[in-house]
């Protein structure tokens, strides 16, 4: 465990235990079940963002993703009567598609990743808000669908099967990233995307992978949250989810500027994150300050990385004044 994620794992259980001493409500277990639903739920799409911001891209268009492909889910399974399995995997392969568009325009039209996917934010819940005629899209009254919502909303042994899912793809990512040859390609691309091509990193391929992966955990984060919510308005449903999985990856130690970050990190960025939102909750803190506390977690974090940048460059620069030193005197 890294520096950055020890900092972070202590941080939670200082919030949580002056949280549980206000509240013991905090610690009962329907609060912590409910919790961890919640972390899963948002966990998923916080990864997704973590694959392109490594690669010092950013994905805003989450929120708008999910709300596009969480009606098309329900479309597909209520109204067209397709067998979920099949409404899950023709999900799966449109995030992956809308994944591969915005890798192509970022690689091969050089268009700036944050254009591409504020386009894509628009676009997106444009899409979804004229597919419904800007109704509600959910499950009629009487409709059951028992396999599907076990799987995607039920609880084995008390544990929601999405931080099952999350928890799964946490590893999954963390093989990935942190032991795999792909996984130093996007470090490398990340960090100096020139200079990895001119060591044989085809890095217009990473990219695009990226933006792929990203894509396709989003659309299964949009499946999750459509069975967790049961209706859809295409007006408001994800709204500024992308600024909770661009907050947990900046908690995370995932730089903005790239290269950097830890999987660890983004799991217990979403963990401290849902904590917060657990505390606006039970300490009574209206719900309208979530998003000023969002918005001051992503300050922090930004700052915290700067300060943290600038200390290590100070390092190196001391170690090389030493080395240099040595060598001169020996």
């Amino acid at each position: 465990m890294q520096k950055k994620d020890l900092g972070l794992l202590v941080l939670i259980l200082v919030v949580g235990t002056v949280v549980a001493l206000i509240n013991p409500r905090f610690l009962s277990p329907i609060n912590i079940a409910n919790t961890a639903n919640l972390v899963g739920l948002f966990g998923l799409f916080s990864i997704a963002e973590a694959f392109v911001i490594v690669t010092a891209g950013i994905e805003l268009s989450v929120g708008s993703v999910i709300a596009l492909l969480g009606v098309v889910f329900v479309d597909l399974v209520v109204n067209l009567g397709v067998p979920w399995p099949a409404a899950l995997l023709l999900t799966l392969l449109l995030g992956s598609a809308i994944g591969t568009l915005h890798g192509f325009l970022v690689t091969r039209m050089r268009m700036q990743p944050f254009v591409v996917t504020l386009c894509g934010l628009l676009v997106y819940r444009g899409i979804a808000r004229f597919y419904t005629a800007d109704a509600t899209a959910g499950f009629t009254f009487g409709a059951s669908f028992p396999s599907l919502e076990w799987v995607f909303s039920g609880r084995t042994y008390g544990v929601p099967h999405s931080i099952v899912a999350f928890s799964i793809v946490a590893v999954i990512a963390w093989i990935v990233l942190h032991r795999s040859v792909f996984g130093r390609h996007l470090f490398a691309v990340g960090k100096n995307e020139e200079g990895a091509r001119f060591s044989g990193i085809r890095t217009g391929r990473v990219i695009i992978i990226a933006y792929i992966i990203c894509a396709t955990l989003t659309a299964l984060s949009a499946i999750f949250f459509a069975m967790y919510t049961r209706s859809i308005s295409p007006a408001s449903h994800g709204n500024f989810y992308e600024l909770y999985g661009i907050a947990a990856a900046v908690l995370g130690g995932f730089s903005l500027r790239g290269g950097e970050g830890s999987v660890v990190g983004v799991v217990l960025g979403v963990v401290l994150l849902q904590v917060l939102q657990n505390l606006v909750n039970l300490l009574g803190i209206p719900s309208s300050l979530n998003f000023a506390v969002m918005g001051a977690v992503i300050l922090f974090g930004v700052l915290a990385d700067q300060q943290f940048a600038r200390y290590r460059e100070r390092q190196r620069q001391a170690q090389s004044l030493r080395r240099a030193t040595a060598e001169s005197e020996a």
